[in-house]
């Protein structure tokens, strides 16, 4: 994690430098860069094959994963962004609305019927305390390219996950000192059990088990890394600016995009420095000078629309900056395609350097 486990949802989404702003009249995510229909999905899963590891009374693993698909056409209601419950727990803290969130206007459509054929799977792990509709705006836009897309919610590490019984769960993983490598650890096995759900019945039709990546925002990242050690069906993963640990090399191509005020060569998160070496398949560090922690997922705009402080750069152009590099990493390595991504003034490509820093060091 970036931070401490102990810091929530809360206090993320108001780290930045802006001034507050005036309140958007209609919070909204934006559009997906490509026009084709996305639908989506939830799912409940349960792993029965192990307790769970922060709330010592399940004997079982509860998870709720969104699925965001190609459609063949933008039929249904528009998807909730959140539950009221979920909006409440992410807000209670902040001057605004505590059903805001719950109002956010998303663009895929709820149960809309899929194309046919096999898809690459985009598996999504958030931030520490963040809810995985955090990584909608992402997802979305993966999908209108044609993935497949599972983000997952890992119970009890978000300020709230809403069942489809009515339960809203807190995040009883939230306390001082809380040990990452033991968060990165239960979320491998959420992550492996997804797979595994996803790739058999109804959606297994759907999956190319050849063609899976995944991305992680915060710890999510560093539970990207030790998810492709655990699991060889991870062709590809990114680390969207969360501190990690490699431990063993990784020879499978791996993406490293975080704030420039962190994450240089010789900047104060040594994490990354030190997971470089581990990294020896195809690779690539870069920085996007202007954003925070919490600006390369939803909360980019969202913090903006709400009138809560938020990162320098724009909102919508820290997520341009990270759709487009993380579309193209993927097309690059699960489709074997090259999608050019135009220059941004705001982004450095440390990877050059950071190889010769390493030999120096």
């Amino acid at each position: 994690m970036r931070r401490t486990a102990a810091v929530t949802a809360m206090s993320l989404i108001i780290v930045g430098t802006a001034a507050t702003q005036a309140q958007a009249a209609e919070p909204a995510l934006p559009e997906p860069t490509r026009s084709e229909p996305v639908g989506t999905t939830s799912l409940h899963l349960v792993d029965r094959s192990r307790p769970d590891p922060w709330n010592p009374e399940a004997d079982e693993r509860e998870l709720m994963v969104t699925l965001w698909y190609p459609a063949r056409k933008a039929t249904g209601e528009p998807a909730p962004y959140v539950t009221p419950q979920e909006s409440e727990a992410v807000l209670k803290d902040l001057p605004v609305p505590k059903d805001a969130l719950a109002e956010v206007r998303t663009h895929a459509r709820r149960n809309a019927p899929a194309t046919g054929g096999r898809r690459p799977l985009v598996v999504m792990s958030p931030g520490f305390s963040f809810p995985r509709a955090t990584l909608t705006s992402l997802a979305e836009d993966f999908a209108s390219r044609g993935y497949l897309v599972a983000a997952v919610e890992h119970t009890y590490e978000s300020v709230g996950t809403t069942f489809p019984d009515g339960r809203t769960t807190s995040c009883l993983a939230c306390v001082a000192g809380q040990d990452s490598a033991k968060v990165a650890a239960s979320r491998v096995k959420d992550v492996r059990f997804v797979l595994d759900e996803l790739t058999r019945g109804r959606w297994g039709r759907m999956v190319d088990r050849s063609r899976i990546a995944m991305v992680g925002h915060s710890i999510g990242g560093y539970a990207a890394a030790q998810a492709m050690l655990a699991d060889p069906r991870i062709k590809a993963g990114v680390n969207l600016d969360g501190t990690f640990k490699v431990g063993r090399p990784l020879k499978r191509p791996f993406m490293l995009i975080g704030t420039a005020a962190s994450h240089t060569p010789e900047g104060k998160d040594t994490s990354w420095r030190a997971a470089w070496t581990d990294l020896t398949g195809w690779k690539r560090w870069i920085t996007v000078k202007g954003t925070d922690h919490s600006a390369f997922v939803d909360y980019a705009v969202l913090r903006e629309q709400l009138g809560l402080p938020a990162q320098e750069l724009g909102g919508a152009r820290a997520l341009e900056i990270t759709r487009a590099h993380l579309a193209s990493f993927l097309d690059l390595h699960l489709r074997g395609m090259r999608t050019p991504v135009e220059s941004y003034a705001e982004v450095t490509d440390h990877s050059r350097k950071a190889s010769a820093f390493s030999e120096a060091h």
